[in-house]
Protein backbone atom coordinates (compact mmCIF):
# COMPACT_ATOMS: atom_id res chain seq x y z
CA UNK A 1 0.00 0.00 0.00
CA UNK A 2 3.02 2.76 0.97
CA UNK A 3 4.17 1.53 -2.90
CA UNK A 4 1.24 2.16 -4.61
CA UNK A 5 0.32 5.84 -2.72
CA UNK A 6 3.92 6.76 -3.08
CA UNK A 7 3.59 6.11 -6.96
CA UNK A 8 0.00 8.21 -7.04
CA UNK A 9 1.98 11.29 -5.29
CA UNK A 10 4.90 10.83 -7.57
CA UNK A 11 2.30 10.81 -10.33
CA UNK A 12 0.53 13.41 -9.26
CA UNK A 13 3.39 16.00 -9.07
CA UNK A 14 4.58 14.65 -11.94
CA UNK A 15 0.95 16.31 -13.18
CA UNK A 16 1.59 19.05 -11.47
CA UNK A 17 4.83 20.04 -13.18
CA UNK A 18 3.68 19.31 -16.44
CA UNK A 19 0.97 21.51 -16.49
CA UNK A 20 2.69 24.15 -14.93
CA UNK A 21 5.33 23.67 -17.82
CA UNK A 22 2.82 24.14 -20.07
CA UNK A 23 1.20 27.13 -18.72
CA UNK A 24 4.79 28.52 -18.92
CA UNK A 25 5.24 27.48 -22.77
CA UNK A 26 1.35 29.40 -23.70
CA UNK A 27 2.47 32.37 -21.89
CA UNK A 28 6.46 32.48 -23.87
CA UNK A 29 4.18 31.96 -26.63
CA UNK A 30 1.59 34.36 -25.89
CA UNK A 31 4.76 37.26 -25.01
CA UNK A 32 6.28 35.77 -28.72
CA UNK A 33 3.30 36.96 -30.68
CA UNK A 34 2.97 40.25 -29.47
CA UNK A 35 6.24 40.77 -29.75
CA UNK A 36 6.10 39.84 -33.04
CA UNK A 37 3.33 42.01 -33.58
CA UNK A 38 4.82 44.95 -32.10
CA UNK A 39 6.04 46.57 -34.93
CA UNK A 40 2.65 46.57 -36.76
CA UNK A 41 1.27 47.80 -33.52
CA UNK A 42 3.26 50.46 -32.71
CA UNK A 43 3.30 51.72 -36.88
CA UNK A 44 -0.52 51.63 -35.91
CA UNK A 45 -0.78 53.42 -32.92
CA UNK A 46 1.84 56.23 -34.14
CA UNK A 47 0.74 56.52 -38.09
CA UNK A 48 -2.71 56.22 -37.28
CA UNK A 49 -4.19 56.64 -34.33
CA UNK A 50 -2.21 59.48 -32.80
CA UNK A 51 -2.86 61.85 -35.48
CA UNK A 52 -6.58 61.05 -34.74
CA UNK A 53 -6.19 61.89 -31.15
CA UNK A 54 -4.33 64.66 -32.10
CA UNK A 55 -7.36 66.18 -35.03
CA UNK A 56 -9.82 65.41 -31.50
CA UNK A 57 -7.62 67.53 -29.22
CA UNK A 58 -7.80 70.55 -31.78
CA UNK A 59 -11.10 70.49 -32.41
CA UNK A 60 -11.88 70.91 -28.72
CA UNK A 61 -9.55 73.96 -28.68
CA UNK A 62 -9.96 77.39 -29.34
CA UNK A 63 -8.31 78.70 -32.05
CA UNK A 64 -5.32 80.54 -32.23
CA UNK A 65 -5.24 84.27 -33.64
CA UNK A 66 -3.61 83.51 -36.58
CA UNK A 67 -2.98 79.75 -36.87
CA UNK A 68 -2.95 77.00 -34.54
CA UNK A 69 -4.85 76.46 -31.73
CA UNK A 70 -4.75 78.07 -27.69
CA UNK A 71 -4.09 74.78 -25.60
CA UNK A 72 -5.04 74.07 -21.94
CA UNK A 73 -8.55 74.98 -22.38
CA UNK A 74 -11.40 73.06 -23.83
CA UNK A 75 -13.97 74.95 -25.79
CA UNK A 76 -16.47 73.00 -28.11
CA UNK A 77 -17.45 75.55 -30.03
CA UNK A 78 -16.09 73.93 -33.38
CA UNK A 79 -18.51 70.77 -32.88
CA UNK A 80 -21.86 72.93 -32.05
CA UNK A 81 -20.60 74.88 -35.41
CA UNK A 82 -21.19 71.48 -37.47
CA UNK A 83 -24.87 72.07 -36.53
CA UNK A 84 -25.80 75.62 -35.97
CA UNK A 85 -24.59 78.81 -36.13
CA UNK A 86 -24.98 82.09 -34.09
CA UNK A 87 -26.76 85.09 -35.92
CA UNK A 88 -24.65 88.39 -36.45
CA UNK A 89 -26.66 90.76 -34.70
CA UNK A 90 -27.69 88.73 -31.64
CA UNK A 91 -26.77 85.75 -29.68
CA UNK A 92 -29.51 83.48 -31.28
CA UNK A 93 -28.24 79.91 -32.84
CA UNK A 94 -30.20 78.93 -35.75
CA UNK A 95 -28.90 75.82 -38.18
CA UNK A 96 -26.24 76.03 -40.28
CA UNK A 97 -27.52 75.81 -43.55
CA UNK A 98 -24.34 76.22 -45.24
CA UNK A 99 -22.87 73.09 -43.90
CA UNK A 100 -25.68 70.73 -44.17
CA UNK A 101 -25.73 72.08 -48.51
CA UNK A 102 -21.99 71.52 -48.38
CA UNK A 103 -22.24 67.98 -46.88
CA UNK A 104 -25.72 66.91 -49.33
CA UNK A 105 -23.69 68.23 -52.24
CA UNK A 106 -20.92 66.21 -51.40
CA UNK A 107 -23.03 63.00 -50.57
CA UNK A 108 -24.64 63.67 -54.11
CA UNK A 109 -21.22 64.10 -56.05
CA UNK A 110 -20.36 61.31 -54.34
CA UNK A 111 -23.56 58.87 -54.88
CA UNK A 112 -23.49 59.69 -58.42
CA UNK A 113 -19.41 59.34 -58.85
CA UNK A 114 -20.44 55.57 -57.64
CA UNK A 115 -23.02 54.91 -59.95
CA UNK A 116 -20.95 55.81 -62.92
CA UNK A 117 -17.98 54.06 -61.53
CA UNK A 118 -20.15 51.09 -61.54
CA UNK A 119 -21.87 51.54 -64.65
CA UNK A 120 -18.75 51.52 -66.68
CA UNK A 121 -16.46 49.17 -64.33
CA UNK A 122 -19.41 46.10 -64.60
CA UNK A 123 -19.26 45.65 -67.94
CA UNK A 124 -15.11 46.37 -67.96
CA UNK A 125 -14.82 43.77 -65.19
CA UNK A 126 -17.29 41.32 -66.74
CA UNK A 127 -15.31 41.57 -70.42
CA UNK A 128 -12.23 40.71 -68.84
CA UNK A 129 -13.60 38.07 -66.83
CA UNK A 130 -14.65 36.78 -70.17
CA UNK A 131 -11.57 36.29 -71.09
CA UNK A 132 -8.48 33.91 -71.57
CA UNK A 133 -6.18 34.19 -68.86
CA UNK A 134 -3.56 35.39 -70.24
CA UNK A 135 -5.19 38.35 -72.00
CA UNK A 136 -6.62 38.84 -68.41
CA UNK A 137 -3.14 39.50 -66.79
CA UNK A 138 -2.92 41.94 -69.55
CA UNK A 139 -6.40 43.80 -69.24
CA UNK A 140 -5.77 43.82 -65.43
CA UNK A 141 -2.12 45.19 -65.63
CA UNK A 142 -3.48 48.22 -67.89
CA UNK A 143 -6.24 48.77 -65.43
CA UNK A 144 -3.27 49.54 -62.25
CA UNK A 145 -1.15 51.35 -64.91
CA UNK A 146 -3.46 55.27 -63.42
CA UNK A 147 -1.57 54.13 -59.84
CA UNK A 148 1.53 54.01 -61.00
CA UNK A 149 0.97 57.88 -61.64
CA UNK A 150 0.33 60.65 -59.35
CA UNK A 151 -3.20 61.96 -59.07
CA UNK A 152 -2.44 65.30 -59.39
CA UNK A 153 -0.76 64.66 -62.99
CA UNK A 154 -4.12 62.41 -63.66
CA UNK A 155 -6.12 65.44 -62.80
CA UNK A 156 -4.01 67.95 -65.42
CA UNK A 157 -4.23 65.20 -67.81
CA UNK A 158 -8.30 65.60 -67.59
CA UNK A 159 -8.03 69.34 -67.58
CA UNK A 160 -6.41 68.87 -71.12
CA UNK A 161 -9.11 66.33 -72.13
CA UNK A 162 -12.00 68.82 -70.81
CA UNK A 163 -10.62 72.65 -71.52
CA UNK A 164 -11.75 74.69 -74.22
CA UNK A 165 -9.57 73.90 -76.60
CA UNK A 166 -9.00 70.33 -74.99
CA UNK A 167 -8.89 67.11 -76.95
CA UNK A 168 -12.67 66.45 -76.88
CA UNK A 169 -14.35 69.78 -77.92
CA UNK A 170 -11.44 69.79 -80.88
CA UNK A 171 -13.01 66.36 -81.30
CA UNK A 172 -16.52 67.08 -81.41
CA UNK A 173 -15.92 70.25 -83.33
CA UNK A 174 -13.80 68.11 -86.15
CA UNK A 175 -16.92 66.17 -86.37
CA UNK A 176 -19.14 69.08 -87.17
CA UNK A 177 -21.40 67.97 -83.62
CA UNK A 178 -20.83 71.72 -82.51
CA UNK A 179 -19.76 75.21 -83.66
CA UNK A 180 -17.77 76.41 -80.67
CA UNK A 181 -16.27 74.54 -77.49
CA UNK A 182 -18.75 73.87 -74.60
CA UNK A 183 -17.62 74.51 -71.50
CA UNK A 184 -16.91 71.10 -69.34
CA UNK A 185 -14.52 72.75 -67.16
CA UNK A 186 -15.31 73.79 -63.80
CA UNK A 187 -18.89 72.18 -63.78
CA UNK A 188 -20.40 69.51 -61.72
CA UNK A 189 -19.98 67.22 -64.91
CA UNK A 190 -16.03 67.71 -64.89
CA UNK A 191 -16.20 66.94 -61.76
CA UNK A 192 -18.06 63.77 -62.14
CA UNK A 193 -15.98 62.89 -64.86
CA UNK A 194 -12.38 63.44 -63.04
CA UNK A 195 -13.98 61.40 -59.88
CA UNK A 196 -15.22 58.62 -62.01
CA UNK A 197 -11.53 57.96 -64.01
CA UNK A 198 -9.58 58.31 -61.05
CA UNK A 199 -11.80 55.78 -58.67
CA UNK A 200 -12.56 53.55 -61.60
CA UNK A 201 -10.01 50.91 -61.27
CA UNK A 202 -11.31 50.85 -57.08
CA UNK A 203 -14.58 49.64 -58.49
CA UNK A 204 -13.10 47.34 -61.29
CA UNK A 205 -10.82 45.35 -59.32
CA UNK A 206 -13.22 44.15 -56.65
CA UNK A 207 -15.56 43.38 -59.37
CA UNK A 208 -13.38 40.80 -61.07
CA UNK A 209 -12.45 39.28 -57.99
CA UNK A 210 -16.20 38.21 -58.04
CA UNK A 211 -16.58 37.43 -61.38
CA UNK A 212 -13.23 35.61 -61.71
CA UNK A 213 -15.07 32.99 -59.14
CA UNK A 214 -18.34 33.39 -61.16
CA UNK A 215 -19.39 29.61 -62.40
CA UNK A 216 -20.37 31.01 -65.77
CA UNK A 217 -22.20 27.03 -65.96
CA UNK A 218 -24.94 28.76 -63.76
CA UNK A 219 -25.55 31.30 -66.98
CA UNK A 220 -25.61 28.93 -69.58
CA UNK A 221 -28.19 26.91 -67.79
CA UNK A 222 -30.36 30.13 -67.37
CA UNK A 223 -29.79 30.45 -71.35
CA UNK A 224 -31.19 26.75 -71.42
CA UNK A 225 -33.98 27.87 -69.59
CA UNK A 226 -35.31 30.42 -71.89
CA UNK A 227 -33.95 33.07 -69.72
CA UNK A 228 -33.76 36.82 -71.59
CA UNK A 229 -30.12 38.68 -70.95
CA UNK A 230 -32.01 40.75 -68.33
CA UNK A 231 -33.28 38.34 -66.36
CA UNK A 232 -30.00 36.61 -66.51
CA UNK A 233 -27.98 39.70 -65.19
CA UNK A 234 -30.59 40.26 -63.01
CA UNK A 235 -31.74 36.69 -61.20
CA UNK A 236 -27.87 35.00 -61.82
CA UNK A 237 -24.66 37.52 -62.30
CA UNK A 238 -25.69 40.35 -59.88
CA UNK A 239 -26.90 38.40 -57.10
CA UNK A 240 -23.42 36.41 -57.41
CA UNK A 241 -21.11 39.49 -57.65
CA UNK A 242 -22.79 41.62 -55.04
CA UNK A 243 -19.94 41.09 -52.89
CA UNK A 244 -17.70 42.50 -55.31
CA UNK A 245 -20.30 45.44 -56.04
CA UNK A 246 -20.69 46.17 -52.46
CA UNK A 247 -16.50 46.24 -52.05
CA UNK A 248 -16.39 48.74 -54.82
CA UNK A 249 -18.95 51.00 -54.44
CA UNK A 250 -17.69 51.62 -50.72
CA UNK A 251 -13.78 52.04 -52.17
CA UNK A 252 -15.14 54.60 -54.35
CA UNK A 253 -17.43 56.34 -52.51
CA UNK A 254 -15.29 56.78 -49.31
CA UNK A 255 -12.99 58.88 -51.32
CA UNK A 256 -15.33 60.75 -53.53
CA UNK A 257 -17.01 62.32 -50.26
CA UNK A 258 -14.00 63.96 -48.94
CA UNK A 259 -11.64 64.36 -51.98
CA UNK A 260 -10.21 67.54 -52.30
CA UNK A 261 -7.44 67.75 -55.60
CA UNK A 262 -10.21 67.05 -58.40
CA UNK A 263 -13.05 68.95 -56.77
CA UNK A 264 -10.53 72.41 -56.58
CA UNK A 265 -9.11 71.32 -59.89
CA UNK A 266 -11.86 70.89 -61.92
CA UNK A 267 -14.80 72.84 -60.18
CA UNK A 268 -12.25 75.89 -59.92
CA UNK A 269 -13.65 76.72 -56.82
CA UNK A 270 -17.06 77.34 -58.08
CA UNK A 271 -18.09 74.48 -56.18
CA UNK A 272 -17.82 74.19 -52.74
CA UNK A 273 -17.05 70.37 -51.84
CA UNK A 274 -16.57 68.92 -48.20
CA UNK A 275 -13.22 68.09 -48.67
CA UNK A 276 -12.50 72.00 -49.96
CA UNK A 277 -14.00 73.18 -47.08
CA UNK A 278 -11.91 71.23 -44.78
CA UNK A 279 -9.08 72.92 -46.87
CA UNK A 280 -10.55 76.28 -46.66
CA UNK A 281 -10.59 75.72 -42.47
CA UNK A 282 -6.91 75.11 -42.06
CA UNK A 283 -5.40 77.20 -44.86
CA UNK A 284 -7.61 80.60 -45.51
CA UNK A 285 -9.35 80.79 -42.11
CA UNK A 286 -7.08 79.08 -40.43
CA UNK A 287 -9.43 77.82 -38.38
CA UNK A 288 -7.78 75.16 -37.31
CA UNK A 289 -10.64 73.38 -34.37
CA UNK A 290 -12.85 73.76 -36.97
CA UNK A 291 -11.37 71.99 -40.46
CA UNK A 292 -10.97 68.88 -37.52
CA UNK A 293 -14.34 69.34 -36.08
CA UNK A 294 -15.51 68.85 -40.15
CA UNK A 295 -12.80 66.24 -40.71
CA UNK A 296 -13.97 64.02 -37.98
CA UNK A 297 -17.30 64.79 -38.27
CA UNK A 298 -17.13 63.51 -41.79
CA UNK A 299 -15.10 60.34 -40.91
CA UNK A 300 -17.80 59.89 -37.84
CA UNK A 301 -20.90 59.59 -40.37
CA UNK A 302 -18.92 57.69 -42.92
CA UNK A 303 -17.70 54.96 -40.09
CA UNK A 304 -21.65 55.16 -38.60
CA UNK A 305 -22.68 53.99 -42.60
CA UNK A 306 -20.01 51.12 -42.65
CA UNK A 307 -20.89 50.06 -39.29
CA UNK A 308 -24.76 49.81 -39.96
CA UNK A 309 -24.17 48.15 -43.23
CA UNK A 310 -21.57 45.20 -41.69
CA UNK A 311 -24.57 44.77 -39.11
CA UNK A 312 -27.37 44.11 -41.62
CA UNK A 313 -24.42 42.12 -43.84
CA UNK A 314 -23.76 39.55 -40.92
CA UNK A 315 -28.00 39.53 -39.81
CA UNK A 316 -27.95 38.11 -43.53
CA UNK A 317 -25.52 35.97 -43.37
CA UNK A 318 -26.73 34.41 -39.98
CA UNK A 319 -29.83 34.28 -41.58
Amino acid sequence: MAATSDTVTDALADNGRAQVAARKAASRTVWTRWLMLSPALITILVCGLAPLFIILAYSLMKPGDYAGVICCKIVPDAWINLFFEQDMFSDAMAPNYAYYIIFARSILMALFTTALALGVGFPTAYFIATRSPKLRNLMLFLITIPFWTNLLIRTYSIIMVLQDQGVLNKILMKLGIIDQPLQLMYTNIAISYGLSYAYLPYMVLPLYASMEKLDFRLIEAGYDLYATRFQVLRRLIIPLVKPGIVAGSILVFIPAIGDYVITTQLGGGTTMMFGSLISQQFLTARNWPQGSALSLGLMALVMIALLIYAKKAVGRAES
